[in-house]
């Protein structure tokens, strides 16, 4: 007997359809199974349980009226606690924001009400979205579901280890430098960065305004389908995203990759990659040629830049939009004192965390008079020559493959150095840096660790990794088993 929380959101939306569950009873199962495991995990900062059956009540009132239903109808879903929501807590895993209720909704919100989803609640995620492991959270670290002395991996930890773990059917995050893909590959759940400007920023709090993106976590393809379907498109309110028409991506999902061109880039096995994921990647390649895909080589000779000029630019921007905390407006305010000048010093002291601290630095210093040229004018040419690798790459093929992380999950305090910390995203930067599409889909095992294997596709081709990922999941069955910790 399957339980309700390890169904899928497309079984899980049949059975609704046909009236063989509700919707209450789909969200208390999810919230049973967060009151029983999320303890160990912490993987939300929020559990909203009285607003989720009560949308759970008026999602039963829409199906019974027989109205034509949106495919999230009723499915339990988690959110990033960087997506605003209106009249509900969005902290940003900050002190800083603490206590702060936006007086609005995110577009990607707006769009889920309308579809009628169920927000269980808000995930914990790295400061400001600025982390790989969950554990510059300014409240506690999250866990990962297959072993709770390691990280989930960041900054989306807790969405990640939320679906991994079976406690919402689907979780949203945001990427600004791998946030979705990493946590994804380490939870063993499927992650979806969309192309820069396919989903609508308004509503996130920014961090890197040109590579942020709001994205999906699921446990197979045809969810993620569903889940990027009711956020993508253009929006008034954010004038980076696309006019582009979005495709049905449920379409794309053939179970055929006979023909397409998937290419390898050499760049992509860097040292310090660890053996098992060496290993399991390239059996996941030997799977996708029997599939019937050409895969061959190819090179990306600038991608050896990318962590060096990501680590300027997200920076230097995190250095623009942080400047908004003052403790003037709203947000932690230091009270202590007379001055102006002191209070917005102490509120920064005090309100934001060691990383957050070191990127803003980081940031200012690459922005100021003299070092403007030498380091931010520089590392957005790295930019333009990792855009141009990517174009060349994808004239000759349909996407390209790769390990999504270096290294299984970590422990817990394994990592102390930053730059350490900062090569974690070494696989995933090039794609945001570029603008381009890419998700991390469960490639297999390393000493009983989830691997990540990452497609890569060109700008707006979401439909297109989405059609590989489907495929490999037909023939492999790594996104259907459980975490054992939990």
């Amino acid at each position: 007997m399957t339980e309700l929380y390890e169904l899928t959101i497309h079984e899980a939306g049949t059975l609704l359809r046909q009236r063989k569950i509700s919707s209450v009873e789909l969200t208390q199962a999810h919230l049973d199974r967060i009151r029983a495991v999320d303890p160990k995990v912490k993987a939300f900062t929020l559990v909203t349980d009285e607003l989720a059956l009560q949308q759970a009540k008026e999602a039963d009132r829409r199906i019974a009226s027989g109205t034509q239903l949106a495919p999230l109808t009723g499915i339990p879903l988690a959110i990033k606690d960087v997506i605003c929501t209106k009249g509900i807590t969005t902290t940003c895993g900050s002190r800083m924001l603490e206590n702060f209720k936006p007086p609005f909704d995110a577009t990607t919100m707006k769009h889920l009400h309308a579809a009628g989803i169920v927000m269980v609640g808000k995930t914990n995620m790295d400061e400001f979205a600025m982390g790989s492991s969950t554990e510059h959270s300014a409240f506690f670290p999250t866990h990962n579901p297959w072993d709770l002395e390691r990280t989930p991996g960041g900054s989306s930890g807790g969405s990640a280890a939320t679906v991994a773990a079976g406690m919402a059917m689907g979780a949203y995050g945001s990427d600004t430098g791998g946030s979705i893909r990493q946590p994804g590959a380490l939870c063993n759940v499927l992650g979806l960065k969309p192309t820069y400007g396919r989903v609508s920023r308004y509503g996130l709090v920014a961090f890197g305004s040109s590579l942020d993106q709001i994205g999906p976590f699921a446990r197979d393809a045809h969810d993620i389908a569903l889940l990027l379907q009711a956020i993508a498109g253009p929006d008034a309110c954010d004038s980076t995203s696309s006019p582009q028409p979005v495709p049905d991506y449920s379409v794309a999902l053939t179970g055929s990759i006979k023909g397409m061109r998937i290419g390898v880039p050499e760049e992509y096995w860097v040292e310090g990659t660890q053996p098992g994921v060496v290993k399991a990647v390239r059996e996941d390649i030997e799977t996708l040629r029997t599939l019937g895909a050409q895969v061959s080589d190819v090179s990306l000779p600038s991608t050896k830049y990318g962590v060096a000029a990501y680590y300027i630019i997200a920076p230097a921007e995190a250095s623009a939009n942080l400047a908004r905390y003052d403790g003037v407006k709203y947000g932690y305010s230091y009270r202590d004192t007379d001055d102006m000048w002191e209070s917005m010093e102490k509120s920064r002291q005090y309100g934001f965390g060691q990383e957050v601290k070191r990127r803003i630095m980081l940031g200012t210093y690459a922005l100021s008079s003299g070092y403007y040229d030498a380091y931010y004018k520089q590392a957005e040419k790295v930019r333009s020559l990792i855009r141009q690798d990517f174009e060349k790459a994808f004239e000759r093929f349909d996407a390209l493959v790769s390990p999504t992380s270096p290294t299984v999950a970590f422990k817990i305090g394994e990592i102390s150095d930053p730059y350490q910390m900062y090569l974690s995203d070494v696989f995933t930067i090039p794609a945001n840096l570029a603008g381009i599409c890419g998700i991390s889909i469960p490639g297999g095992f390393s000493a009983g660790l989830p691997v990540g294997l990452q497609l890569l596709g060109n700008a707006f081709k979401e439909d297109v990794i989405l059609r590989i990922a489907h495929a490999f999941e037909k023939v492999t069955d790594y996104h259907k088993r459980w975490p054992t910790a939990i």
